[in-house]
């Protein structure tokens, strides 16, 4: 079974409110006109019940199917990154500093692709839960609402969601059981010593060879601390210090991310970056403030869910790869995985720029593929009502 062929007629109307979406971003959890839009359209479409103001600016839409059965969550996210655009596209975003540049825009227009259909049809039994998300990209908008009880308030049983894929081709749908995005910790190390004149070094605590020599130490964990085998990734992204040739300065600053698989490999490189900083800090002669945070646990995908999801996926598309590689790219998906079983899959678009990146823009050409494999996994998974 290809696209169902109700959903390819209104494909122009998920083009639509999807480009509109891009020209109107919002970042983190205030995305109240996101919001708005989205429950507008569910009332629309005739869906039974339309939550407002999960996680601030979230909605979920309830649709019953022709009889009792299970409840099954499906999600999108919905918020933008403070980056300009530079799609040049008629429908670039209309806020400067803000675009869609990671295809959350796709992933609402897709959702609410398969929204119109299942209220439009009803074959299945229960209930579906469709989940718009807010904050994705920053504070975790899926823990919130994990926090918040939505998935015990609405009795959602198994949960799914999809991402574009830029880079593999159009109408590619993978996935893998087990870990399929990796966890992410993010540092910032301030180190502090005595400023001075350039030309007087052994008067001051210079901090600039501290923050060098940290940076290198730091690079260790990965290469020797950690086994060769193992999926671990240290990257330095910010080193800051001095303002003039001759001044040395009183602080230098470095950041950085750290993402695994293994909760004992991040306990590991977390130790180790706690005993690194201290250590050449003490070697220099400088004091050191490290704030390392955990973020994002690794989004695990349950085998029984993920190969139902897969066997779905092939309903609609051509080519599936259920044995994808595991990416160390994070997502907040990972909280409703721990709290429910399901599964996270990606969906190509194509040759173009990663997500991201200033002139990244979602393929319209995918929407109804995405909206296909939602409403498949529902009517598959429930059945017809006895």
């Amino acid at each position: 079974m290809p696209v169902l062929n109700r959903i390819a007629a209104f494909a122009p109307d998920m083009t639509a409110w999807r480009r509109h979406l891009h020209a109107h971003p919002e970042l983190g959890l205030e995305c109240h006109e996101t919001g708005a839009f989205v429950a507008a359209r569910l009332r629309e479409f005739g869906v039974d019940e339309v939550h407002e103001g999960l996680a601030e600016t979230g909605v979920v839409g309830l649709i019953h199917g022709s009889g009792p059965g299970p409840v099954t969550g499906l999600r999108a996210d919905m918020d933008a990154l403070p980056i300009t655009e530079e799609t040049g596209a008629p429908h670039a975003s209309t806020v400067p500093g803000r675009m869609h540049a990671c295809g959350h825009d796709g992933h609402t227009a897709m959702l609410l692709g398969a929204a119109r259909y299942l209220a439009e049809t009803r074959v299945f039994s229960g209930t579906v839960a469709l989940i718009f998300q807010p904050a994705e990209e920053t504070i975790g908008g899926a823990r919130i609402m994990v926090e918040d009880g939505v998935l015990d308030r609405f009795g959602i049983e198994e949960v799914y969601a999809l991402h574009t894929d830029p880079g593999n081709p159009v109408g590619k749908i993978s996935t893998r059981p087990g870990p399929i995005m990796a966890a992410v910790d993010d540092f910032e190390i301030v180190l502090t010593g005595r400023g001075g004149h350039a030309a007087r070094p052994h008067g001051t605590v210079d901090p600039i060879p501290a923050a060098l020599g940290t940076g290198q130490a730091l690079q260790t964990v990965v290469s020797r601390n950690a086994d060769p085998m193992a999926q671990i990734v240290l990257s330095l992204t910010l080193v800051q210090a001095g303002s003039a040739t001759n001044v040395i300065p009183e602080r230098a600053w470095l950041a950085g991310t750290v993402r695994t698989f293994d909760a004992a490999l991040r306990d590991l490189a977390e130790r180790r970056v706690r005993e690194i900083v201290a250590g050449q800090a003490a070697s220099y002669g400088v004091a050191a403030d490290l704030d390392y945070q955990r973020s994002y646990p690794p989004t695990v995908n349950h085998p029984a869910q993920t190969a139902f999801a897969a066997e779905v996926a092939r309903e609609v598309s051509a080519e599936v790869n259920a044995e994808t590689a595991p990416a160390m790219g994070a997502e907040d998906f990972s909280y409703m995985l721990e709290a429910r079983p399901g599964a996270y899959l990606k969906l190509g678009q194509g040759a173009g720029p990663s997500v991201h990146h200033p002139a990244f823009d979602f393929n319209d050409e995918i929407a109804p593929i995405g909206a296909s494999l939602f409403a498949r996994i529902v009517e598959r998974r429930h059945g017809a009502a006895g």
